[in-house]
C-alpha cells in the first residue's frame, strides 16, 4: 500500500441527511503533540511453535550451528545454550511484510558466519517481489542483494528443497532456482545476479527449480530439480546441462551420499541413481507419500525417509531407515518427549518438510514438519526419543484475541490449532487447547467474545477447514471449558461473534458472504438478522466490523463501506445511522467498557474516529494518519479516559522530542483519547509480519496485545 496525499486525508466531509438524523463527520480542533518515546518490552506470548517450518540447516563445520526457515513466520538460528529459537528477521516491517517467507536458506559451507537467505510468501503482484538477502554474521545483520523475483514460500509445494545453495568448491557461486523465471547464478558471492539461460529445464508453473544440490567429490558437478520435468546435471558447474535420463518428474528433495549415489524422493516413491542407472528402492506394502529425506554423513548407506501425512492417524506415520543403500527399510519406533504440553502425539512428523543428520554429533538428528522442530540424541537407538524444541519458535496466525475485565489476561482464536486460554500466564505454554479433554476441538477459532456484565460468560466461533464444517462454542467459566452449540447451520462459515452485555444467550455473528445470524438461547437455534449487507469472504478475513454496547445489551453495531449501522432490538435487526463514514475494508469497531454509545471505527489510510452517540456523529482524530490496528484498555490510575493503543502512523505536528521527522509510523499510546501521542515500539523488532489484530487488558493497565499472520501474538507492557 502508497501513502494517500495529504489533502485526501484530511479533508472535511460534507454533512448528509439519513432517516430524519443529521449525520455529521467532524475534525477534532486540538493539537497533537508526539512525546518521548515510553520504553516497551515487547516479547511472543508463550503458545509454542504452531506453524510450518519447511527446512532445516546445519554447517558442516561447526557444531550445534542450526538454522530453520518457516512458510511464513521468518527464520531463525539455535541457541544450543539455552536450547531456544533466534529470530533473524523480525526487524522487517510491515511494509516488508512479504520477506518473512521463508522460500530458501543456504550456509557457506567454507565460512561460519555467511548465510543467505530468499525470502518473500507469495508469487501474486499484490505481495511484491522477493529477494535475497546475505548475512556475515550469523543472522544478526542482513544485506539485500541485487535480485527481485517472485518468490512463493507460502504456495504450492513450499515444503520441497532447495532452490538456494552454495558451491562448496567455490563460496563465490551460488545458484538459485526460482518459482516462475528459471536459474539464477552469482559468480560473486551475491552480489551480482544472472539468469541462467542455458538451463533447458520446463518445470511446473508456480513450481519451478525446487533443488539444486553439490557434489562434494566431484568439483563441478551440480544436479537441479526442474519440478514436473525432472532431474538435470551440469559437470561444468552450471555452464551446460542435460536431463538425467528416466529421471522421476515430480520430485520432492534429493539427497547425495558421501559415495556419490543420489537418492531422491518423489510422487512415485524414493529412487536411487547410481552408475548411470536409476532403481525404485519405495518401501514396500506402503503409500508411496515421502518427502523428507537424508543420508548419513558417516554412513552412505543409512537413509532415513519421512511418511508425508498432514497429523497422520496410521501406522505408517514417522521416520523410516534403511542400513543397506534402500534394499530393505524398517520402520522406527519413537517415544515423544513433549516440550509443549498442548502438542498431542500426531503431529509427530505430520507433513514433514526436512530430516537432517547432525555432521558433527553421531546419530543426532533434527526433522521439521506442520508444527514446529523435532530432534533426537540417537536416531539409531529403536526407540528413538524425539523432542518438540519450540522455544522462540512462534508461528501461529492469530484470527481473534480476547482481554476480558477478569480472569484469564488473554485468550486467543487462531489457525490451525483452535486457540488457546493463556490461564497459566503470557510467558508459560498453555496445558491444552480450546479443546481439550472435555470441549469440542476446531481447527480454527474465528471470534471470540464475552459478555460486559459477567466476562466468564464467553463465546467462540470456527470450525475445519479441512472438512468444511464449522458452528461454536460457549463457555461459563472464563474459557476453561467449553460446550459445542446444540445446533448450527451447514455450510456456512463464521466470521465475528459478539455477545450482548448483558445477556450472554443472545449473541450475534457475521458469516461468510450471507446475512449475519443472531440466538436469543446459547446457540440452540438461529435466525437471520435484518437490516445488514451480506458477510465478508472468509475464512481468511481479519477485519472487526461487528460490536456489542458494553452497557446496553440491546444494542449492537456494524461497519460497512461507510455506513454505521446498529440495532437496538437485541439485534433482531439494523438500521443506518450514518453513511458518511470512508468505505474502507480493512475496519475495526469498538466500544468502550463502561459507556453507553461510546465506539472507536478505525479506517486505515483514512484514520481513526471516535462517536460518543452511539455512532450517530463521529470525529476524526486529528493527526492520526494510518490507523491499522487500535485497542482499548485499562486507564491509568486515577483516571477514567482508557488507554488508547495504535499500530498505524502519526503526523507529528507539535514539539518532536524523538525525531526530526514529521511522520512517524510505528505502536503508540494515548491516554487523552488521541490528543497526544506516546511511541511505545522497538525498533529491532517492529511487529511487521501482518500484524491484524489488536486488544489491550482491562485487568493491567499498559498491557497490550498484537496478533500477526505467522509471527504468533505478542504482548508489550512497559
Amino acid at each position: 500500500m502508497s501513502d494517500r496525499p495529504f489533502w485526501i486525508l484530511f479533508r472535511k466531509t460534507t454533512c448528509t441527511a439519513i432517516i430524519a438524523l443529521t449525520i455529521v463527520v467532524t475534525l477534532t480542533p486540538f493539537k497533537l503533540t508526539c512525546s518521548a518515546t515510553l520504553r516497551y518490552h515487547w516479547t511472543n506470548v508463550a503458545i509454542g511453535g504452531g506453524g510450518y517450518v519447511t527446512g532445516v540447516y546445519l554447517h558442516p563445520r561447526q557444531r550445534d550451528l542450526v538454522y530453520i526457515r518457516t512458510d511464513i513466520g521468518g527464520f531463525y538460528r539455535w541457541n544450543p545454550a539455552d536450547k531456544e529459537w533466534i529470530p533473524l528477521t523480525d526487524h522487517f516491517e510491515l511494509q516488508q511484510s512479504n520477506y518473512y517467507g521463508g522460500e530458501a536458506l543456504a550456509l557457506d559451507p567454507n565460512n561460519l558466519n555467511i548465510v543467505y537467505i530468499a525470502a518473500g510468501k507469495y508469487t501474486a503482484s499484490w505481495a511484491g517481489l522477493g529477494t535475497i538477502f546475505k548475512s556475515s554474521d550469523r543472522g544478526q545483520t542482513w544485506t539485500k542483494l541485487k535480485i527481485d523475483l517472485p518468490m512463493g514460500s507460502n504456495e504450492t509445494r513450499r515444503w520441497l528443497g532447495e532452490r538456494l545453495v552454495v558451491n562448496p568448491f567455490n563460496s563465490n557461486v551460488i545458484f538459485f532456482g526460482s518459482r516462475l523465471n528459471g536459474l539464477w547464478k552469482s559468480s560473486d558471492a551475491g552480489a551480482t545476479w544472472g539468469k541462467v539461460i542455458s538451463f533447458p529445464g520446463r518445470p511446473q508453473v508456480n513450481i519451478g527449480i525446487t533443488g539444486i544440490l553439490f557434489n562434494k567429490n566431484v568439483s563441478g558437478l551440480v544436479y537441479a530439480n526442474a519440478y514436473g520435468d525432472g532431474i538435470y546435471k551440469s559437470t561444468n558447474t552450471g555452464i551446460t546441462w542435460s536431463k538425467i535420463p528416466g529421471s522421476p518428474s515430480q520430485v520432492n528433495r534429493m539427497a547425495l551420499a558421501s559415495n556419490s549415489v543420489l537418492y531422491v524422493t518423489h510422487a512415485s516413491g524414493v529412487s536411487k541413481y547410481v552408475n548411470n542407472v536409476w532403481s525404485n528402492i519405495t518401501p514396500t506394502n506402503i503409500e508411496t507419500k515421502f518427502n523428507a529425506l537424508a543420508v548419513d554423513p558417516n554412513d552412505p548407506d543409512r537413509i532415513l525417509i519421512v511418511y508425508d501425512q498432514y497429523a497422520c492417524k496410521t501406522n505408517n506415520c514417522g521416520v523410516f531407515q534403511s542400513t543397506n543403500g534402500g534394499a530393505t527399510w524398517q520402520k522406527k519406533k519413537h517415544i515423544l518427549k513433549l516440550q509443549v504440553p498442548w502438542w498431542p502425539n500426531s503431529y509427530f512428523a505430520s507433513a514433514a518438510s526436512a530430516i537432517e543428520f547432525d555432521p558433527k554429533i553421531l546419530g543426532k538428528a533434527w526433522l521439521t514438519d506442520w508444527f514446529g522442530i523435532w530432534q533426537t540424541d540417537n536416531v539409531y537407538a529403536q526407540p528413538s526419543v524425539w523432542s518438540n524444541y519450540q522455544k522462540g519458535h512462534e508461528e501461529v496466525v492469530s484470527f481473534a484475541l480476547a482481554s476480558p475485565p477478569s480472569g484469564s489476561l488473554l485468550l486467543s482464536g487462531v489457525a490451525d490449532v483452535d486457540g488457546f486460554n493463556h490461564s497459566k500466564g503470557l510467558d508459560t505454554y498453555p496445558c491444552t487447547q480450546f479443546g481439550g479433554e472435555n470441549s469440542p476441538r476446531f481447527q480454527d477459532t474465528y471470534g471470540l467474545a464475552y459478555s460486559e456484565s459477567d466476562p466468564s460468560r464467553m463465546v467462540r466461533v470456527g470450525g475445519n477447514r479441512w472438512n468444511n464444517t464449522y458452528t461454536g462454542a460457549t463457555s461459563t467459566d472464563g474459557g476453561l471449558t467449553w460446550r459445542k452449540f446444540s445446533s448450527f447451520p451447514q455450510d456456512i462459515i463464521p466470521l465475528r461473534v459478539a455477545m450482548s452485555a448483558t445477556n450472554s444467550n443472545l449473541f450475534v455473528a457475521i458469516i461468510n458472504e450471507d446475512q449475519p445470524i443472531r440466538t436469543t438461547n446459547g446457540g440452540s437455534s438461529w435466525s437471520k438478522v435484518s437490516g445488514l449487507p451480506n458477510g465478508p469472504k472468509g475464512p481468511w478475513y481479519w477485519g472487526q466490523p461487528l460490536a456489542a454496547d458494553k452497557v446496553n445489551g440491546n444494542t449492537f453495531y456494524y461497519y460497512s463501506r461507510g455506513k454505521l449501522y446498529r440495532s437496538n432490538n437485541g439485534a433482531k435487526s439494523f438500521s443506518i445511522v450514518n453513511s458518511s463514514l470512508p468505505s474502507e475494508n480493512w475496519s475495526m469497531l469498538k466500544t468502550v467498557s463502561g459507556v453507553n454509545g461510546e465506539l472507536w471505527l478505525s479506517l486505515n489510510w483514512h484514520g481513526l474516529y471516535h462517536s460518543t452517540d452511539g455512532g450517530v456523529n463521529f470525529t476524526k482524530i486529528t493527526g492520526v494518519e494510518r490507523a491499522y490496528l487500535y485497542a482499548l484498555g485499562k486507564p491509568q490510575t486515577k483516571s477514567k479516559i482508557p488507554a488508547l493503543y495504535l499500530y498505524g502512523k502519526i503526523n507529528r505536528v507539535g514539539n518532536i522530542v524523538t525525531s526530526t521527522s514529521q511522520e512517524a509510523s510505528g505502536i503508540f499510546r494515548s491516554l487523552d483519547r488521541g490528543k497526544t501521542w506516546t511511541n511505545i515500539d522497538d525498533s529491532h523488532n517492529t511487529i511487521g509480519n501482518d500484524p491484524n489484530v489488536m486488544e489491550a487488558s482491562w485487568q493491567k493497565f499498559g498491557l497490550v496485545f498484537i496478533g500477526t499472520n505467522g509471527k504468533g501474538i505478542y504482548y508489550g507492557i512497559p
